[in-house]
């Protein structure tokens, strides 16, 4: 098991979002080092997005990266898959989207760029990141956290809605 541990959170609300993710989660698993680990299918209620957004369909994979590579270079790489899926560019923050894949971890790596915030800082707040983060590592401990992902999420107080898919 590699001491980096790399998350990848991706989220659809817009078109066939299942699918969506599926073919988003084949394209992480043929740049990465090792078949990635995949979480379930969730949808969940949209959070911070504009009123009558679609529900989403969430899901975690954890990414095994080549030695070569770096959270910049695969941050790079993520958008690309944005793009591909139809994503354009933003006219209103957090509005429905075919794809958003979110670097949610990389093992202990701490950046704060302008292009790249590790880990991700909202990630420990959002039911949509960490139910699916807590069935591939319920004992991962996010950098700049105290609490493992099994008990920020028993912790968690949101108005989320999330229902399990697959």
């Amino acid at each position: 098991m590699p001491t980096d541990r790399v998350f990848i959170a991706l989220g659809s609300n817009l078109g066939d979002s299942r699918a969506i993710v599926g073919t988003a989660m084949d394209r992480l698993d043929s740049i990465s080092r090792l078949p990635v680990r995949r979480s379930s299918l969730w949808t969940s209620t949209p959070v911070d997005c504009p009123p009558g957004s679609p529900l989403f369909i969430n899901a975690v994979v954890e990414f095994f990266p080549r030695e070569e590579e770096t959270p910049e270079s695969l941050l790079t790489q993520l958008q690309s898959f944005e793009v591909d899926a139809g994503r354009r560019p933003k006219t209103v923050l957090n509005e429905a989207r075919p794809l958003d894949l979110d670097l949610i971890a990389w093992g202990a790596e701490v950046r704060n760029t302008t292009s790249l915030v590790l880990p991700h800082p909202r990630a420990h707040l959002r039911r949509f990141v960490l139910q699916p983060l807590a069935e591939l590592a319920p004992d991962f401990l996010p950098p700049g956290q105290n609490t493992p992902v099994a008990g920020l999420l028993a912790q968690l107080s949101t108005e989320e809605v999330l229902r399990h898919l697959l």
